[in-house]
């Protein structure tokens, strides 16, 4: 049984006694986070003094599943609200250093200490602010790696944005700079949609892309092959001339089936007309 001197029960009861004087201690040790103390407050809704108590009441009642749930909240908080984890870091350990500086005073008195109470206690503290740190970083990584690939996953979809006009009928326009990576996105994006949507026309309008590299119209086409072995026809409009001189010069060519047309609104002209017409004379 642990000596007197190391009574959990003792320490805390000193720790909520002295509540000002630790919260002042802690403040001072943590010179690079009290003056974003109430920032952090305001921004992400984080507590950061009353969150020291939280875990060092954990730590001394060794409540090791609730400093685990309370890592994991913490750690999703500070991910989603993109705080420096530097600022995280300092903190954990300047409570570490708080925690024991009012342990040796709690316990400045005492002539005697067991030296295998001390290092069974000294395990509890230690222990409980490293798993503390390790399950808040796990959990920071996890939730922050999930919120890059959301994001990302909404930067493609915006990137290749495929609008129906009609139940058989999409318009994919393009604008801006097309890449590979772009290009790869394009492709699985058209090639599900069309499989999805059951697309007959897919509509591409590149009157928004100025300049094509060489990969690039090499994989646009190959994309246009693709959707015709789905059944689905493309038509291309608002090519520029500069796009067109070179894929002459590297002799790129449209197949047979593929139409073009100089601007969108030529485009949809003639196949709103046909789908007007097909749907008169169903009736």
């Amino acid at each position: 049984m642990m000596d007197k001197f190391f009574q959990i029960g003792e320490v805390s009861n000193f720790i909520s006694e002295n509540k000002q004087r630790f919260e002042d201690a802690l403040l001072h040790e943590a010179a690079n986070v009290r003056d974003r103390i109430d920032d952090i407050l305001k921004f992400g809704n984080i507590d950061l003094v009353n969150n020291a108590h939280k875990l060092v009441g954990f730590i001394l009642e060794g409540k090791n599943e609730e400093l685990r749930l309370f890592a994991k909240q913490e750690g999703i908080a500070w991910a989603s609200h993109e705080l420096t984890l530097s600022f995280k870091l300092e903190w954990v350990q300047a409570i570490r250093r708080t925690l024991w500086a009012f342990i040796q005073e709690n316990n400045k008195a005492a002539k005697e200490i067991a030296l295998d109470d001390f290092f069974l206690f000294e395990k509890q503290i230690n222990n409980g602010v490293d798993a503390f740190l390790n399950a808040f970083f796990i959990n920071f990584s996890t939730y922050k790696d999930a919120l890059i690939k959301s994001q990302r996953e909404l930067v493609e979809n915006l990137s290749v944005p495929i609008i129906p006009i009609s139940p058989t009928i999409c318009i994919l326009p393009l604008i801006g700079t097309v890449d590979t990576f772009r290009t790869n996105v394009m492709e699985e994006k058209v090639l599900q949609e069309i499989g999805k949507l059951r697309i007959q026309t897919l509509i591409l309008d590149l009157s928004g892309i100025a300049e094509m590299d060489n990969e690039v119209i090499d994989h646009l086409l190959k994309i246009i092959d693709g959707s015709s072995m789905m059944g689905c026809r493309t038509v291309i409009t608002g090519l520029r001339a500069e796009v067109v001189r070179k894929m002459i010069h590297l002799g790129f060519r449209f197949g047979k089936d593929t139409e073009t047309f100089g601007s969108l609104q030529q485009a949809l002209n003639k196949h709103i007309s046909y789908l007007e017409l097909d749907i008169k004379s169903n009736f």
